[in-house]
């Protein structure tokens, strides 16, 4: 089962963006634009979307050769 994470590699603020941009192998940048309008639209529902989603999706893997 893949697991929706957090992106290691495209992070601005925490990485939502970035890492369900790489789970549905689409643009990032896309993504955040879409979300800004989104927030705009519900105002200000996608900013209080966005910390949950920070808080409950999985931290990015750490190899332990990344620190060697």
């Amino acid at each position: 089962m893949i697991k929706i994470r957090r992106s290691k590699k495209d992070n601005k603020i925490c990485g939502v963006c970035g890492g369900i941009a790489e789970y549905l192998h689409r643009d990032a940048n896309l993504l955040r634009l879409l979300w800004v309008l989104f927030t705009i639209v519900t105002g200000g529902i996608g900013v209080f979307l966005y910390i949950l989603l920070a808080v409950l999706m999985e931290k990015p893997e750490e190899k332990e050769s990344e620190y060697f």
